[in-house]
């Protein structure tokens, strides 16, 4: 019974907690909309600016879909290179297209 009472008093921090705990605390809070359209880094924003927690920038946020984008472009520059039958510019674009991908699987 007395550890039932130390998991109470002890926060999880927000980034080891599930997206379903931050929803259920989000929704107990004030000045939060829109909890359930939120995503998980959405969430943990949320709920740091309503309780006044300053969030450090540590490392870059990666835009996935900025990245995913940037892709389709290149795949797009690859296919009329192809057509254009300049191998050198094809394989310089297969290769940044593979390291923009692995950037986005990172980022996951």
């Amino acid at each position: 019974m007395g550890k039932k009472k130390d998991r109470t008093k002890k926060e999880k921090p927000l980034e080891k907690m599930t997206a379903k705990e931050l929803r259920e605390l989000a929704l107990t809070m004030e000045g939060i909309v829109g909890v359930h359209a939120m995503n998980k880094n959405e969430l943990i924003s949320a709920i740091k600016e309503a309780k006044g927690i300053v969030e450090e920038k540590s490392r870059k946020a990666v835009d996935v879909r900025a990245i995913k984008a940037r892709i389709s472009e290149l795949r797009e520059k690859k296919e009329a290179a192809k057509e254009a039958g300049n191998k050198k510019l094809v394989d310089a674009f297969r290769r940044r297209i593979s390291s923009l991908k692995k950037k986005t699987r990172k980022a996951a």
